[in-house]
């Protein structure tokens, strides 16, 4: 099942994608809901991100073939950090390169969506506490990683979590092509059985640390080829049956250039 959130001028809603119509559903995904009779065409409605989550965990250095590439060793146990809610966009929303950085780097990556509390959860109910899964990108200003020495500033810039277009509950995490295409190009390209801690461990681990809530996500790495992306740029992360998280990159005006976030 593909869970969509969008508007249609009107309220925001849920709905389920049914070829190239979404089928509103009364409530939402995380609680019992009912579907409705209305259908609305794809091409009509604007998608938004897809949650609004209390949280963004995000995972580094967790594909094997991007350790290799760059000369490092995955860690013992994972590398996890946060990013704040209001890095959230959805497709076709716009990547704000912000002015005090030179160098932005893109960072595909399949995202977990937490479907309801889950706390000090063991590995073998690590699934069950697991909605579904949506395409990310891990926007990052990597001058200010290597200029801070934590990631904070770095990975915390509004716009630098696009995440979407959907949420697709019935697919196989574990062995699923990715891809990043940057203005049409692919820049990377691996598949998710190179990862090294699974989903049902980050999220064992992470419920270890913290409670996680419904609709937080988790990032979990990104694989080879990772590249800088410029004001202008148009990137795509495409994901294996989920679909592809779209956006352009554009230039900060001002320090005062908002993000239109609407939550639920």
């Amino acid at each position: 099942m593909k869970f969509a959130r969008f508007s249609y001028g009107g309220p925001v809603a849920y709905g389920i994608l049914e070829d190239e119509n979404i089928r509103l559903i009364d409530g939402t995904p995380f609680n019992p809901f009912t579907a409705t009779e209305k259908m609305y065409p794809l091409e009509k409605v604007r998608l938004l991100e897809p949650v609004w989550p209390s949280k963004v965990v995000a995972v580094g250095l967790n594909y094997t073939d991007h350790a290799r590439e760059i000369g490092m060793q995955i860690p013992e146990e994972p590398l996890i950090f946060l990013k704040p809610p209001s890095t959230i966009i959805g497709t076709d929303d716009d990547i704000i390169y912000p002015a005090m950085s030179k160098w932005v780097e893109y960072e595909a990556e399949l995202a977990i969506v937490i479907k309801d509390t889950a706390r000090q959860v063991p590995i073998t109910k690590a699934l069950n506490h697991i909605l579904g899964y949506t395409c990310a990108n891990d926007v990052t200003a990597r001058d200010l990683q290597k200029k801070d020495g934590q990631w904070t500033r770095a990975k915390g810039f509004d716009t630098f979590c696009p995440i979407g277009p959907y949420i697709v509950t019935d697919i196989e995490p574990h062995r699923l092509d990715i891809e990043l295409k940057l203005n049409g190009e692919v820049k990377q390209s691996s598949n998710t059985s190179n990862m090294h801690f699974k989903p049902e461990f980050l999220v064992s681990f992470v419920s270890h640390i913290m409670t996680l809530c419904p609709g937080d996500i988790i990032l979990t790495g990104t694989p080879p080829g990772v590249g800088p992306i410029a004001p202008g740029d148009e990137v795509e992360v495409t994901i294996e049956g989920i679909g592809t998280l779209r956006n352009k990159v554009i230039k900060m005006v001002s320090d005062t250039t908002r993000v239109n976030y609407q939550r639920f």
